[in-house]
C-alpha cells in the first residue's frame, strides 16, 4: 500500500471529514441483505453525529478495486470495516499501514486493532440452552452460507462453535447445517434436518433470512410452532417480529453496534497512540411465540402396554 509524500504512518490527518465503511453485500444476488442495510443505516446517522460523511465500498478483500480507490487515494480520515474473516487481507493491509480502522467483528487480530463484536459463541450457547430448559433435547443448528463459513465468516464460525460446544457439555448429539440465504434453502434445511432424525423437536438458526422458509418447511412437515417445534435464533429485530410466530431471539443490535464503532473511530483519529479498545456486547434471549415446551413428534408416541378391552355396557 502506498502513503502520499508527506504521510507518517499512523498519522494520515487528511480532513476529508468522510469515513469509509468496507462492507461486502452477502445476498444471494449480490446485493445488502435488510440487517446490513440496518448497520448502514447505522453507521450514517452515527457519523453524521460527528460531521462526518460516510463513502460506501463493497471491498470483501484489498483487491477489490474500491479499496485502493479509498485508502490509497486518501478520500477517508478512516475506515469501518465490516464482514470480518478469520484470515481478512482487508484488516492485514490497513494494519501494516497504519491506516486508522475499525472493526465491526474480530479476527485472529483482535487483540491489536479496535472492534465491536456480539459474542455470538455466548448467545448460540444461550439459545440451545433456553431450548433445553423447556425441555428439548434434540435440537438442530442452522447456520449461515456454505460459502460464508468456508470464508472464515466469524459469525457462522463463532455461532457454529458455540452451539456445538453448549450440546456436547449437556451430553446432547449436535446436528449442524450450512443453509443459504434465502428462502428456498431455509425449506430444504428443513428437510435435511428432519430427514437425519425425524424426532428434532427444535432448532437455533443464525439465517434469519431463511427463517421464513424454515417456517414453510416445518409447516409442510406438520411441524406446528411452537406447539409441535421450537425456533429460537440470532436475529434482528424486524425478522424476528415480522415472522409469524414472532421468533424467540437474541436480538442483534445493529443502531448501537454501529454507534460504538464510531465512537472507536473518533477516538482513534483524535488519540491515535492509544491502545485498542474493544466491546463485547452479549443482548439477553427476547421471549416471543416460536417456543414452547418440548411435546412428542407427532406420531412417535409408544403404543401402550396394556391390553384393549372390548366396550361393555353395564346395567345397574
Amino acid at each position: 500500500m502506498t502513503m502520499a509524500p508527506g504521510t507518517r504512518n499512523g498519522d494520515w490527518g487528511v480532513g476529508t471529514h468522510t469515513l469509509g465503511l468496507l462492507y461486502p453485500p452477502s445476498g444471494r444476488r449480490g446485493d445488502y441483505t435488510t440487517m446490513q442495510l440496518a448497520f448502514v443505516g447505522g453507521v450514517a446517522q452515527a457519523a453524521a453525529e460527528h460531521g462526518y460523511d460516510l463513502l460506501l465500498a463493497p471491498a470483501g478483500t484489498h483487491d477489490d478495486p474500491s479499496f485502493p480507490r479509498m485508502v490509497d487515494d486518501r478520500r477517508v480520515d478512516g475506515v469501518i470495516v465490516m464482514e470480518i474473516r478469520r484470515e481478512d487481507d482487508r484488516v492485514e493491509r490497513l494494519a501494516d499501514a497504519g491506516f486508522p480502522f475499525v472493526a465491526i467483528g474480530r479476527n485472529h487480530r483482535a487483540d491489536a486493532v479496535d472492534w465491536v463484536d456480539l459474542d455470538f459463541a455466548g448467545l448460540a450457547g444461550g439459545c440451545v440452552q433456553h431450548l433445553v430448559d423447556l425441555g428439548h433435547r434434540r435440537i438442530a443448528f442452522v447456520n449461515r452460507s456454505e460459502q460464508l463459513f468456508d470464508s472464515g465468516y466469524g459469525f457462522a464460525r463463532l455461532g457454529g462453535e458455540g452451539y456445538t460446544e453448549t450440546m456436547k457439555k449437556l451430553l446432547l448429539t449436535p446436528h449442524a447445517y450450512l443453509c443459504g440465504d434465502d428462502l428456498a434453502s431455509g425449506e430444504e434445511a428443513v428437510e435435511r434436518i428432519l430427514a437425519d432424525d425425524p424426532e428434532t423437536t427444535s432448532l437455533v438458526t443464525l439465517n434469519e433470512a431463511a427463517l421464513e422458509g424454515v417456517y414453510r418447511g416445518l409447516t409442510r412437515h406438520g411441524r406446528s410452532v411452537p406447539r409441535d417445534f421450537s425456533v429460537v435464533g440470532v436475529a434482528a429485530s424486524p425478522w424476528a417480529e415480522q415472522v409469524d410466530p414472532p421468533l424467540t431471539a437474541s436480538e442483534i443490535p445493529a443502531k448501537e453496534m454501529s454507534r460504538f464503532a464510531v465512537d472507536l473511530m473518533m477516538r482513534r483519529l483524535r488519540s491515535p497512540d492509544l491502545p485498542p479498545r474493544h466491546v463485547l456486547l452479549k443482548p439477553l434471549i427476547t421471549l416471543r411465540a416460536s417456543t414452547g415446551p418440548c411435546r412428542p413428534v407427532p406420531g412417535s408416541e409408544p403404543e401402550s402396554d396394556l391390553p384393549d378391552f372390548p366396550d361393555i355396557d353395564l346395567d345397574f
